[in-house]
C-alpha cells in the first residue's frame, strides 16, 4: 500500500510539474544593452518590478571590500527626483513593498506593487540607475547602518563568522575568500570619489537585467520600459578575469574562535565546481540526502541514534565561479570533534562505495519535484528566478528546465560525484571553538 501511495504521489508531482508550472516569458535587449524579461500573470492584481545587477562582493578590490553590499543600502538614499529618505515612503504610500539583497555574485532590487502602479515601479528603478545621488551625507548615514547590521548579524551572532572562516581558508587567490559585508575599515577609509566610481562602473544598463512580472499589459509595459530605460547611456564593458585556485591536494586544518558560543563545531569543507557545472546539481541532491530533515542520514545517525551531536548537516554553496560543500557537526556532551568527523566520513564513504537505495532515490526525486512546484508559486519568486537564471546561468529557460537536470540524476551519479570531490585530501577541517578555548 505504501509503495502504491509513493508511486501515485511521484506520478502526480511529475505530471503537475510538467504541465501546470510552465512559466511563460518574453525577453529582449534594449539598445543600451539592458536585458528585459517580461512575465504576464493576470490571476492577481499585483506586479513585481526588479533589477539584478551583475556585481557582488567578488567584484571588489581587496582594499575596498563591502562595496557591493554597501550599495544595496546606499541606492535607497534618494535620487534627483526622489528626496533623500523618501524611497520607502513612496513605495508604502502606494500600497507596495520593496527590498534588496547582495551575494558574492550579484545585487538584486525589487518592488511589489498593485498592478496599476507598474509605471511607478519602473520609474523608481530607472531613477536608481540614472539619477542616484551619491554624496557624503548618504555615505556617512549608510556606513552606520551597515556597521549596525554587521554587529547584529556577524559580530554578536552565535556562529556568525562560520562561513567567513570557511571561505578565508578555502580560497587563497579568488575573491570568494572575502565576505559579502566586507571590512568596516575599508568602508571608513573609502573616499566619496571611490563610491562614485564603483557606481559608474557597475550600475549601468549593460550590466543589468530588468524583470517585470505579474498583472501587466505587455505592449504598454514595453513602451514604459523604452521611455524610462531606453535613454540611459550604455556603460563601459566590464571585463572579469579572476585568478584560479590551485587544487587542494592534502587536508588543510584551521581553527577559529567565537566569543558568542559555548558549544564548538567542526566543519569539513570541500571546494567544488561552479553552479554551471552539472556536478553542482548532484552535490545539491547529495546534501539533501545526507541532512534534509530528521529522517536524513546524518541527523538520524548522529542526533537520534548515537546521540553524539546536537546538530549536524550538509549544504552545498553554489556560486558563479566555485562552490563549497560543507559538512558540520555540533557535539553533544563530551563527544570529541574528531569523533564527529569520523562518523560523518563513514556516511560519505557509504555513498562513495554503495548505491543509495531506490527508495531513498525516489524520495529525493519527490522532494525536488515539490521544490520545483513551489518555486514558481509566486510572482515575486518567479521574477527573482528569471533574473537569476539569465544573469548567472546565461539560460533563462532553466526556470522551466532545471527540474529536468535533477530528474536525470541517477544513483550512480551520486556515487561518482561523491568520489570525485568529497575525499579527505581535498578538504579543510575547521574547528570552530568558543573564545575561551583560544590558546595563549
Amino acid at each position: 500500500m505504501k509503495k502504491s501511495i509513493l508511486a501515485l504521489t511521484s506520478l502526480f508531482l511529475a505530471v503537475f510539474a510538467a504541465t501546470a508550472q510552465e512559466v511563460k516569458y518574453e525577453e529582449y535587449d534594449l539598445d543600451n544593452g539592458m536585458h528585459v524579461i517580461l512575465h504576464q500573470d493576470n490571476t492577481a492584481p499585483v506586479v513585481t518590478t526588479s533589477v539584478m545587477y551583475h556585481v557582488g562582493a567578488k567584484d571588489e578590490t581587496p582594499e575596498r571590500t563591502g562595496f557591493a553590499h554597501f550599495f544595496e543600502h546606499l541606492l535607497f538614499e534618494g535620487t534627483e527626483n526622489i528626496a533623500r529618505g523618501e524611497w520607502f515612503t513612496v513605495v508604502s504610500s502606494n500600497g507596495g513593498s520593496n527590498n534588496a539583497n547582495t551575494t558574492q555574485d550579484r545585487t538584486y532590487y525589487y518592488e511589489v506593487f498593485p498592478s496599476n502602479s507598474v509605471e511607478l515601479g519602473l520609474w523608481m528603478e530607472s531613477e536608481r540607475l540614472l539619477h542616484p545621488i551619491i554624496n557624503q551625507i548618504g555615505v556617512d548615514t549608510q556606513n552606520e547602518v551597515v556597521k549596525e547590521e554587521k554587529r547584529l548579524r556577524v559580530d554578536n551572532s552565535p556562529y556568525g563568522k562560520f562561513i567567513e572562516n570557511v571561505n578565508k581558508n578555502m580560497f587563497v587567490k579568488h575573491p570568494y575568500k572575502g565576505t559579502t559585508i566586507g571590512k568596516m575599515a575599508h568602508l571608513d577609509d573609502a573616499t566619496l570619489e571611490e563610491f562614485q566610481a564603483f557606481n559608474k562602473k557597475y550600475y549601468v544598463p549593460n550590466n543589468a537585467v530588468l524583470v517585470v512580472a505579474g498583472d501587466i499589459d505587455v505592449p504598454a509595459v514595453k513602451k514604459m520600459i523604452q521611455d524610462y530605460f531606453g535613454p540611459i547611456p550604455r556603460g563601459a564593458d566590464i571585463v572579469r578575469d579572476f585568478p584560479k585556485e590551485d587544487p587542494i591536494t592534502e587536508t588543510m586544518r584551521a581553527k577559529a574562535y567565537d566569543s558568542n558560543i559555548q558549544i564548538p563545531a567542526v566543519v569539513a569543507a570541500y571546494r567544488t565546481p561552479s553552479m554551471l557545472n552539472r556536478d553542482a546539481y548532484v552535490l545539491e541532491m547529495l546534501s539533501t540526502y545526507l541532512s534534509d530533515g530528521k529522517s536524513s542520514k546524518l541527523y538520524k545517525k548522529l542526533v537520534d541514534e548515537k546521540k553524539m551531536a546536537l546538530q549536524t548537516g550538509a549544504f552545498n554553496m553554489s556560486q558563479e565561479d566555485y562552490g563549497t560543500y560543507i559538512l558540520f557537526g555540533l557535539p553533544l556532551g563530551d563527544v570529541k570533534l574528531e569523533d564527529l568527523i569520523k562518523e560523518i566520513d563513514e556516511e560519505i564513504v557509504k555513498v562513495q562505495t554503495e548505491l543509495i537505495s531506490e527508495k531513498d532515490h525516489q524520495k529525493l526525486q519527490n522532494k525536488f519535484e515539490n521544490q520545483f512546484v513551489n518555486s514558481n508559486s509566486s510572482v515575486s519568486g518567479i521574477a527573482n528566478s528569471l533574473a537569476r537564471y539569465y544573469m548567472l546561468y546565461g539560460n533563462t529557460d532553466l526556470i522551466n528546465k532545471e527540474i529536468d537536470i535533477y530528474r536525470a540524476i541517477t544513483r550512480e551519479d551520486l556515487q561518482v560525484v561523491a568520489n570525485k570531490y568529497l575525499n579527505p585530501n581535498q578538504r579543510l577541517i575547521l574547528e570552530y571553538l568558543p573564545e575561551d578555548q583560544k590558546e595563549e
